[in-house]
């Protein structure tokens, strides 16, 4: 139901857009966010956009880099990663949440719906 897409190899330097297509939910009617998984890391927080649409919250590893965005009318969500680091390697996945809670939504076990995962890798 979640599918993204958009990854790959890039130099470090480099920018990549992420998507996360939704289908068969809206996904405006939730909170959306990213996190990525490096080799023999933990799962961890990237961005996340409130189910308004206004408000946005970043890692601070990815602030000033990385643009989290959504499409209504495509249904779709987006990371825009701008300066990539080879640090920024890693398994992204996109995520839905229902809650509308006032709880920050950046831990994973707060989401209730995952994308497959697509791999971004940055080379020095």
């Amino acid at each position: 139901q979640l599918q993204a897409s958009g990854g790959g190899l890039v130099q470090a330097g480099g920018s990549l857009r992420l998507s996360c297509a939704a289908s068969g939910r809206t996904v405006s009617r939730y909170t959306m966010g990213w996190f990525r998984q490096a080799p023999g890391k933990e799962r961890e927080f990237v961005a996340a956009i409130w189910w308004t649409g206004f408000t946005t919250y970043y890692a601070d590893s990815v602030k000033g880099r990385f643009t989290i965005s959504s499409d209504n009318a495509k249904n779709t969500f987006y990371l825009q990663m701008n300066s990539l680091k080879p640090e920024d390697t890693a398994v992204y996945y996109c995520a839905i949440r229902s809650s509308r809670d006032s709880l920050i939504p950046n831990t994973a076990g707060r989401y209730d719906y995952w994308g497959q995962g697509t791999q971004v890798t940055v080379s020095s």
